[in-house]
């Protein structure tokens, strides 16, 4: 009898955690890591409506720090980022299809950045490209 409540009880809480989950708060945001030798990445994605994506990259005092944005949505201009981090770095891009952002990072720390889509009637979603490089 008591494996049965504690099974029962178990899943109960599963459930409810799921639940949370899902109404729940804000996810964190993607870490962006370099592969081993490595002083670029790359990460693509497809953002429809509103939505927004949010990396996070470490960078220490004094490096040169480069972010591209690449949006694949034709005829327009439609993706923009902004970066968010140690004074006095708050930087936001026009929405454009191509733009690059490059600043020597103030603090050692981490340093956020938000790809965000302006679409239309008729562009509902679109593909973008974001590199990050980073130089000492």
């Amino acid at each position: 009898m008591k494996i049965k409540l504690l099974i029962v009880t178990s899943f109960i809480l599963l459930l409810t955690g799921s639940i949370f989950a899902q109404n729940g708060g804000k996810a964190e945001p993607n870490r962006i890591t370099f592969a081993k030798g490595k002083s670029s990445a790359v990460r693509v994605g497809t953002l429809k409506g509103d939505e927004q994506y949010e990396y996070v990259f470490g960078a220490k005092k004094g490096q040169r720090v480069k972010l591209i944005l690449l949006s694949m949505v034709p005829r327009g201009k439609f993706h923009s980022f902004k970066v968010l981090g140690a004074e006095p770095i708050d930087f936001a891009s026009e929405y454009d299809k191509n733009y690059a952002f490059e600043f020597t990072a103030p603090e050692t720390g981490d340093y956020l950045v938000f790809v965000s889509f302006n679409g239309t009637s008729k562009v509902k979603s679109g593909k973008f490209d974001l590199t990050l490089m980073i130089k000492d």
